[in-house]
């Protein structure tokens, strides 16, 4: 599954290198960059970063007509800590533009895509995003994602570390990350299963940031992660999919 989100990133990220060798460089955005850090333990532990996408690889299209202003509102009016926005097109139909749409709440955005070259990470510098996600097992190895999780934290962005298993962690660790998600996803199966983040957590070191995503959509499912020890939850695809998704986050967050 990652060798296809892999492959249909290569096209952005020739056009990125074309333009890095002809000297266009994304200039950093010098808008509010709000903390991620900090409003995760600010509604922590249980915290939850509310997801945008339009669609997945395993349900296909989520919601039609969507308008990405109305989401961050609903988001920011009913306790989102954060918002995750999707700007993988390909297999999730987002786009980077979301990232300047859903900015004006000033709740902080996390982008997630599949990143794994260091101009995809200049171009999220150059966006609103307080936060990027970098999936371990894309990166060769320790240096690969070091760097990347360096280069992140230069403009401000805090890098969030994704892991499915062992290695990931190991890696993640070795390369200084500090946030760590663990996927609750089969990449096979694409089942979820909240073992995953059950067996991860007694893993947990002081001064780490641990987040659980994937297969969460019940108040119980959060409680339960936060007494675990996890300072938040990531959910999306039962917002995308409830008929009012502010209403039913303000039942993940208790804020209902």
């Amino acid at each position: 599954m990652l060798d296809k989100f892999r492959e249909a990133k290569q096209l952005e990220i020739d056009s990125l290198r074309k333009d890095f060798m002809e000297g266009r460089v994304p200039a950093v955005y010098q808008g509010e960059r709000p903390s991620f850090i900090d409003a995760i333990k600010a509604k922590g532990p249980g915290a939850v970063i509310a997801e945008f996408k339009p669609a997945s690889p395993s349900k296909g299209i989520l919601r039609d007509n969507l308008n990405p202003l109305d989401f961050a509102d609903d988001y920011a009016n009913n306790g989102a800590a954060a918002i995750s926005v999707l700007t993988e097109h390909k297999y999730f139909k987002g786009t980077p533009d979301f990232l300047f749409m859903m900015k004006e709440p000033g709740v902080p955005l996390l982008r997630k895509d599949f990143i794994f070259d260091p101009l995809q990470v200049a171009m999220t510098a150059s966006s609103p995003a307080s936060a990027v996600l970098l999936i371990a097992r894309m990166c060769d190895d320790a240096t690969h994602l070091k760097q990347l999780v360096d280069l992140a934290r230069m403009p401000g962005l805090a890098p969030v570390v994704e892991i499915f298993d062992q290695t990931d962690l190991d890696m993640a660790r070795e390369a200084g990350a500090d946030i760590i998600q663990v996927n609750n996803r089969d990449l096979d199966t694409l089942e979820t299963s909240l073992d995953q983040s059950r067996n991860f957590i007694t893993q947990k070191k002081d001064g780490e940031l641990w987040i659980s995503a994937s297969g969460i959509s019940e108040r119980a499912q959060v409680e339960e992660m936060a007494g675990l020890g996890f300072d938040a939850v990531l959910v999306g695809t039962c917002l995308m999919e409830a008929d009012n998704p502010g209403e039913k986050l303000a039942e993940l967050t208790g804020a209902k």
